[in-house]
């Protein structure tokens, strides 16, 4: 059935329900958000009770929906509803955002049909949150330098300086993206940022021990080494793990004419989200239709013009790699000698 021939409220209920994560019950959820009883959500879902601006309200900022995209009050509209949270000079808006991050793997790990595809400018952000002194480097980086936290200001970085629950929620989130069948696009400069950031930091002065810039280096690579076993397996796995055939499958991509924007396209049983990044570590989510099949239509021309290099391509694989390490060792050279 066409959504225009569907009424406004029960169109309402059936985006809501599209987006919902499956262990979620729609009726108990809506009671709860309305402070109404089981039998009056359900009148309300099935169409039989009218809801007022306030319930509306209420539900459309929760689920986050946009009204006019929803009900087609403006089909020529550009304006699109994003979610999402700024930050707080604060220790406690890092941790915060960790668990943003897995919360919203988790939902998208939810769905029974479940797809992530990245288009990357840099390697996937919370790769680098599977091997702990990579942990205690890009948390320090993100926190002092592009969150500006006052904690920070005249701190060095250290590697003995780790943080148990960061690691543990870094953990946490690879341990459910893995669990997740992934596309993703990567390109030749997609180390740039990480190696310019030791590069900084170590001309810098600010890191405690020269041997900690060397661990970074090793581990960087540790990292590259292991993603590239996943793209030979074409399977996601974690660090340590043996690839076998019943994990989720693992698609690389070489994109050789554009550089990524970082952005993540999620289908969730047949719908679709899309996910920004914006000032270096923030995101923003929506689920509008029409943004998130057009972002999802770009990247999918990006990835016809682009060459497949997980479980095929051995060549082509080989010599992309090999080029990161490349650039690893001659960064680790220009900053150690």
């Amino acid at each position: 059935m066409d959504d225009h021939s569907i009424g406004p409220q029960l169109l309402f209920f059936q985006h809501i329900r599209n987006n919902l994560a499956p262990h979620l019950s729609l009726v108990d959820e809506v009671a709860d958000l309305l402070n109404i009883s089981i039998d009056s959500a359900y009148r309300r879902i099935r169409g039989e009770k009218s809801m007022d601006f306030e319930e509306i309200q209420k539900l459309s900022t929760h689920f986050k929906i946009s009204l006019d995209r929803l009900l087609h009050l403006n089909n020529s509209s550009d304006s699109f509803v994003f979610s999402g949270m700024l930050h707080q000079n604060s220790l406690e808006f890092f941790k915060h955002w960790l668990n943003d991050v897995l919360a919203k793997a988790t939902y998208i790990s939810s769905f029974q049909k479940r797809h992530l595809y990245f288009n990357a400018k840099d390697m996937p952000f919370m790769s680098f949150y599977q091997i702990p002194e990579l942990v205690t480097f890009k948390s320090f980086v993100w926190m002092k330098t592009f969150l500006h936290l006052e904690a920070l200001r005249s701190k060095k970085i250290s590697l003995k300086n780790n943080n148990p629950e960061y690691e543990e929620l870094g953990a946490k989130i690879n341990q459910v993206l893995n669990q997740i069948p992934t596309t993703e696009l990567w390109n030749h400069v997609c180390l740039v940022a990480t190696l310019s950031q030791i590069e900084f930091y170590a001309e810098s002065n600010l890191f405690e021990s020269k041997d900690d810039i060397a661990v970074v280096y090793d581990k960087l690579e540790e990292l590259i080494r292991h993603y590239e076993k996943m793209a030979e397996a074409g399977k996601r796995f974690g660090i340590g793990e043996v690839p076998r055939s019943d994990l989720p499958e693992y698609n690389l991509f070489l994109n050789e004419l554009f550089i990524g924007n970082n952005t993540w396209v999620a289908e969730l049983n047949g719908n679709r989200i899309a996910i920004l990044n914006h000032s270096v570590l923030h995101i923003l989510v929506t689920n509008d239709e029409r943004f998130s099949n057009y972002t999802f239509g770009e990247m999918e021309n990006v990835i016809r013009k682009s060459t497949q290099i997980s479980t095929v391509g051995e060549k082509n694989r080989s010599k992309f790699f090999h080029g990161l390490y490349q650039n690893i060792d001659q960064s680790k050279k220009k900053v150690l000698g």
